[in-house]
C-alpha cells in the first residue's frame, strides 16, 4: 500500500544535522513549530535565541544579518525588502508628528520624496542642508530635529562630505544620525568608527541591491546599529510594518557576500581608469569621482578612506557646455556595452543622464556647471572594451 497524504506530510525521517558545505542551508518558513506550549509562550521573537514565525527570522536570515553587521562594523542588523524600505523603517521609527528630519540636498532622491510624501502626510517636516558645509547643518538643527541623514558621496554628483564633522554636529545637539552607506558598502570606511575612537553614526543603511548582491537581480536593504535599545526601537517598527525578505533572496546574498571585497576592488580599479581617461578628454568639463584630485571633497575622501584606498565603481562627468542635451543623449544612446538603467554594483556597466537643476534647491547648494551630467556605473567587463565603447560614443557627439 502506498503512503497516504498524512504519511507524506508527517514522515518520521529526519536527516542528520551534521551536514556542512560551502553554502549555508536555505530555510523557507512562515509557520515555525514549537515542541510544547511552554516553549511557545516563552520564546521571544525580538532576539536570536529561537524562532517564532518566518517573518521574524529563520536560520538563513539570522546568518545574513550577522554577517552584514560584521561587514559594516555594527552589532545588530535588520533586513528590509529594498534600500528605500530600510530608509523608511528608520524614518518611521524615529519620527512622529511635529518632528523634523534634515536631509542633504544632494541625497538619494527617493529619500527626499519619502519626506515630501508620506512623512509630510504624517505631520513630519523636513528641510535640506548643504552636505559640504557642516556649519550649515549645525545651524539648521532645531529643537524639533530628531533625525539627520548623511550620505557619502552625494547621490549622482559624488561630492564627498566631511563625515566626522557632520556626525559631530549631530552629537553636539543629541540628534540621531543615519548614514546611507550604500556607496561605501562597509568596505571603504567603517561608519561606526569615523574618527578612530569608536565615534560614528548611530545607524548605517545599506541598499544590498548593489554591491553585496552584485548580480543586479536582488532587491534588499539593511539597517545596522551598535546600540541595543535603538535596534529594538527599529525592530518594533519593522515588525509592525510586516517587513520581511524572501529566503531565496537571502540565499543569493549569502552566496555573493564572500566575494564582495574582490568585486568592489575590481569595480573601483576600472572606474578610476575610465574616470582618469575621461578627465583628459576635451568633451568633458569635469569628472566627479571622490578618489580623483579636483573632485569636490577629495580631501575628505583621502582622510576617511586613505587606509582602504577604496572608492566604489561609480562616477559622473559633466560635459562641456557647448554640447546640447540632445547631443549628450545621443552619446548615451550610442553606447553599446554601457546599458541605460538605474542602480549599480552589478556585472553590467550602466549609464544615466541627469538634469541636476531639477534635483537641487538653488537656495542651498548652487550647481556650478552648465553642461549635462552623466553618471556611470562601471561593471566587470574588460576596462579596455569599456574605454573603446566610450570613445566611439564620444565620436558621435
Amino acid at each position: 500500500m502506498s503512503a497516504s497524504a498524512t504519511d507524506l506530510i508527517h514522515h518520521s525521517y529526519v536527516p542528520p544535522s551534521s551536514f556542512e558545505a560551502p553554502q549555508p542551508g536555505v530555510f523557507k518558513a512562515s509557520t515555525v513549530f514549537f515542541p510544547n506550549v511552554a516553549a511557545m509562550r516563552a520564546r521571544d521573537w525580538k532576539g536570536k535565541g529561537g524562532y517564532t514565525y518566518g517573518l521574524h527570522g529563520t536560520p538563513t536570515t539570522f546568518l545574513l544579518e550577522e554577517r552584514l553587521a560584521a561587514l559594516e562594523g555594527g552589532r545588530q542588523c535588520l533586513l528590509a525588502p529594498s534600500g528605500l524600505a530600510a530608509i523608511a523603517v528608520v524614518a518611521l521609527s524615529l519620527l512622529s508628528r511635529g518632528d523634523e528630519v534634515l536631509i542633504p540636498d544632494n541625497a538619494y532622491g527617493p529619500n527626499k520624496a519619502l519626506a515630501a510624501g508620506e512623512l509630510a502626510n504624517y505631520g513630519i517636516t523636513h528641510r535640506f542642508y548643504d552636505a559640504m558645509d557642516p556649519a550649515d547643518l549645525a545651524a539648521r538643527i532645531s529643537e524639533r530635529t530628531r533625525l539627520v541623514w548623511i550620505e557619502a558621496p552625494g547621490s549622482v554628483t559624488m561630492e564627498f562630505p566631511d563625515l566626522p564633522a557632520l556626525v559631530a554636529a549631530c552629537r553636539a545637539r543629541g540628534v540621531a544620525c543615519a548614514l546611507d552607506n550604500t556607496w561605501g558598502a562597509g568596505l571603504a570606511f567603517n561608519p561606526f568608527d569615523l574618527v578612530g575612537d569608536g565615534q560614528g553614526v548611530d545607524i548605517s543603511v545599506h541598499a544590498l541591491t548593489k554591491y553585496p548582491s552584485g548580480g543586479g537581480d536582488v532587491l534588499m536593504g539593511s539597517v545596522v546599529t551598535r546600540d541595543e535599545a535603538l535596534h529594538l526601537k527599529l525592530k518594533l517598527t519593522h515588525m509592525r510594518l510586516g517587513l520581511g525578505v524572501g529566503a531565496n533572496d537571502a540565499e543569493a546574498l549569502l552566496r555573493s557576500l564572500p566575494s564582495v571585497h574582490l568585486r568592489y576592488a575590481a569595480h573601483d580599479r576600472a572606474a578610476r581608469t575610465l574616470a582618469t581617461w575621461l578627465g583628459e578628454r576635451e568633451e568633458i568639463a569635469q569628472v566627479l569621482h571622490p578618489a580623483l584630485p579636483g573632485s569636490p571633497g577629495h580631501a575628505h575622501w583621502q582622510t576617511l578612506c586613505g587606509a582602504s584606498d577604496l572608492a566604489a565603481g561609480l562616477f559622473s562627468v559633466v560635459f562641456d557646455g557647448r554640447y546640447t542635451v540632445e547631443a549628450v543623449d545621443r552619446f548615451c544612446d550610442s553606447l553599446r556595452l554601457f546599458k541605460l538603467g538605474y542602480s549599480w554594483g552589478g556585472p553590467v556597466s550602466l549609464v544615466v543622464p541627469y538634469d541636476i537643476g531639477l534635483m537641487r534647491d538653488p537656495g542651498i547648494t548652487r550647481w556650478p556647471h552648465k553642461g549635462t551630467l552623466v553618471r556611470f556605473s562601471v561593471g566587470l567587463e574588460c576596462v579596455e572594451d569599456l574605454q573603446a565603447d566610450l570613445a566611439q560614443a564620444l565620436a558621435k557627439l
